[in-house]
């Protein structure tokens, strides 16, 4: 049990309490833990735009349904494009492990790729869209679908900043432990905007087709 000390400030007469006996913390311990609340946050967000979509997936106001504007390929493709990118971004952290920069900034500047790749595909599909009339403000179904794709697409963008930032300071600095820290962080939140895109392409695009 850690032990309390008292002592007198010189020229004081009131008492100073400090740990006498304080224990070590782990390094990065409450970095980890910060960043798990940051992306159970997240995991609300989504969760409470995955029920908006649900609610109003089904309102097109005479307008287009999901089975009129959405092409499988082309997001079966962009798909590919977000899971390649996460065995990529595992292949970095195998080379991490093993202290490999020149490797580890490879397979980075491969997921980086990828996700890019990503991220065009949907702004082509959101631009193909807004030039056909199927707006945010056309109907209910069409401003839930932009509003849930849409921030996920703004994650991706947020990690693919994030991505280029932490290849800056490896290439810098080296994978020292706190850039070990912070590439363990970055991949927790790629691998989760996957699983987040894979309940998107299912609940999103599959279902909304076979309406």
């Amino acid at each position: 049990m850690t032990a309390l000390t008292d002592t007198l400030a010189p020229g004081s007469q009131t008492p100073i309490y400090y740990v006498a006996d304080e224990h070590a913390h782990g390094s990065g311990g409450s970095t980890y833990l910060g960043f798990w609340i940051y992306v159970m946050s997240d995991c609300l967000i989504f969760a409470s735009l995955f029920a908006t979509y649900g609610v109003l997936g089904g309102n097109y106001a005479a307008g287009p349904a999901p089975k009129d504007i959405f092409e499988l390929p082309i997001v079966a493709i962009n798909t590919t494009m977000l899971l390649l990118s996460s065995i990529t971004y595992g292949f970095a952290m195998l080379a991490m492990e093993r202290n490999k920069v020149s490797a580890t900034l490879s397979w980075l500047v491969v997921t980086a790729l990828f996700g890019a790749a990503f991220v065009g595909i949907e702004l082509h599909e959101f631009a193909g869209l807004i030039h056909e009339g199927a707006t945010p403000q056309r109907s209910a179904f069409l401003s839930s679908f932009f509003t849930l794709v849409g921030t996920h697409g703004l994650h991706v963008t947020s990690g693919l900043v994030w991505m280029v930032v932490l290849m800056t300071q490896v290439a810098s600095k080296g994978l020292i432990a706190a850039n070990k820290r912070r590439l363990l962080c970055l991949s927790m939140f790629w691998h989760f905007l996957d699983v987040v895109w894979i309940g998107v392409f299912t609940f999103v695009y599959l279902l909304g087709v076979l309406r």
